[in-house]
């Protein structure tokens, strides 16, 4: 929502937060008629967040996934960003993650642009290299733990909406046709979304760049601990380590435009590595090898009645600044807390909270659409006047300090903020850093899944009414300030002067 919570009863406790359960629960038993509360198609790490959350607010759901249950050790994604670490930490996820990955607090763009992201103000102030698998990994045993009823091999082929419900058609693993009627559906199944095809939705939008080549390698020279990114003329390359000896490389050749479908070897690796960071670094060993195009692309609505699209379903755009799973996450986690809400009954007015989550993920998806274009284009840059447009734009941000903040807050997430009515608190929509209170971090608090009302201890702030539990905290200081943080992590309402920190 983009002021102020929506208006129903509130009834408040004071709780101690947990970071995992306790013991295994069976799933949510959906409402009567219903097969499931929330059906949730594709089971990366969008859908598993959103499925998880869910569970754990005490919603039956249904996650399935058309391919069979395995886990590979090759993917795309590769990187998380410190907004997308502090909502993994309010699920109690983020410090493991953040021990099995390595943390990088420098960005080398272009030769020129420097990104010094230890200043971001964040408890994680880096961009933490893992890989995807990683991330599901944690996001799988949560859902499960929550009591997500996974049903993977099965492939959805067709919805059917109603004012009540959505019935869906699925083929399990055996080749049996069935139907599951559920309350919501919720599209997270990828750039070739059955749910978004089911429901007719266009995916405009445009190939930006064709024969994009990854590879997965180790290398002979260690290269600088920065992670590189540098363009040519004809050529781009990017080079990041995973830590624990393998190397990611994206490079891309304008003299070799060819089919995705096209062999790739490590020599094209090694030559685009060349042409565009002036070594390859050794390359050897190369355990996978890929070719790929990038498209950017946006859904014009992410709901359409009791359907809801997330995560690339929904956008996606070009690998450059590593924000595409980090985007879907966000998604996710702004979406679960709303459909819990309505699905329990928490929420007086279910539509206009529902309605909400488009209103504020749209605009932030077409964010990213514009600044991971702006970084692939000026990669490509080919003339000398664009070579010299990227000079300066990369001059600019290293020397003006406001700028460059603004670019890191972009990319991180840290900077995103959601719209709020004329003449609201100024801190509604803003993200809520990890305030230190009395009863402990507020990403901590935020682990039971509920409002949390921060005020100055005595205090009885006349609030409005949340859709759901507020677990009250207190400042450790005099400060009057007082706050609403929704589950997200964003600030729902606010009285009174001065900025958290």
């Amino acid at each position: 929502m983009t002021g102020r919570p929506s208006t129903g009863s509130t009834s408040v406790h004071r709780t101690t937060p947990q970071t995992t359960p306790a013991a295994e629960p069976a799933p949510a038993q959906p409402g009567a008629g219903f097969d499931t509360d929330v059906l949730v198609v594709g089971a990366g790490p969008t859908g598993m967040l959103l499925a998880g959350d869910l569970a754990a607010a005490g919603v039956g759901v249904t996650l399935l996934e058309r391919r069979p249950h395995e886990r590979s050790n090759i993917t795309r994604a590769f990187g998380v960003h410190a907004r997308t670490l502090e909502l993994l930490d309010a699920r109690g996820l983020a410090d493991e993650l953040v021990r099995h990955g390595t943390p990088i607090t420098g960005l080398r763009l272009f030769r020129r642009l420097s990104l010094d992201l230890s200043r971001l103000p964040s408890r994680f102030p880096f961009l933490l290299i893992t890989p995807q698998y990683e991330v599901e990994k944690l996001l799988e045993r949560r859902a499960l733990a929550a009591g997500v009823d996974f049903r993977y091999g099965t492939e959805l082929t067709g919805l059917e909406l109603s004012g009540s419900s959505v019935i869906a058609r699925v083929t399990d693993p055996t080749g049996t046709r069935t139907t599951l009627r559920a309350r919501y559906v919720v599209g997270t199944d990828g750039v070739r979304s059955a749910v978004r095809e089911a429901i007719g939705l266009p995916f405009p939008g445009v190939s930006v760049i064709r024969s994009i080549v990854l590879a997965d390698v180790k290398l002979t020279e260690e290269p600088p601990g920065l992670l590189r990114v540098n363009g040519v003329g004809d050529a781009f390359a990017f080079i990041a380590p995973f830590g624990d000896g393998w190397y990611r490389v994206m490079g891309w050749n304008r003299g070799r435009q060819v089919a995705d479908d096209e062999p790739v070897g490590l020599d094209e690796v090694r030559d685009i590595a060349r042409r565009a960071l002036g070594t390859d670094f050794g390359m050897h060993d190369a355990r996978w090898i890929s070719r790929f195009h990038s498209d950017e692309r946006q859904a014009p609505s992410y709901r359409k009645g009791r359907v809801f699209l997330a995560g690339d379903a929904a956008h996606v755009h070009s690998p450059a600044g590593g924000q595409g799973m980090n985007t879907g996450l966000q998604d996710a986690a702004n979406l679960s807390w709303k459909l819990a809400s309505v699905v329990l009954g928490r929420a007086p007015d279910p539509e206009t909270l529902l309605d909400s989550y488009e209103s504020e993920r749209h605009p932030v998806g077409a964010a990213v659409l514009r600044s991971s274009g702006a970084i692939v284009r000026l990669a490509m840059a080919r003339t000398p006047f664009q070579r010299a447009a990227r000079s300066l734009a990369a001059a600019f941000l290293s020397a003006v300090r406001p700028a460059s903040a603004k670019a890191m807050g972009m990319i991180s997430g840290i900077g995103i903020s959601y719209g709020a009515p004329r003449g609201a608190h100024r801190l509604i929509g803003r993200r809520a850093p990890d305030l230190r209170l009395a009863e402990g971090r507020l990403y901590e608090l935020l682990r039971e899944g509920e409002f949390v009302l921060v005020s100055a201890p005595g205090s009885e702030p006349d609030v409005p009414p949340a859709p759901g539990r507020v677990i009250r905290a207190h400042w450790t200081t005099d400060r009057r300030t007082a706050l609403l943080v929704r589950p997200d992590g964003y600030i729902a309402w606010a009285s009174g002067a001065g900025t958290p920190r």
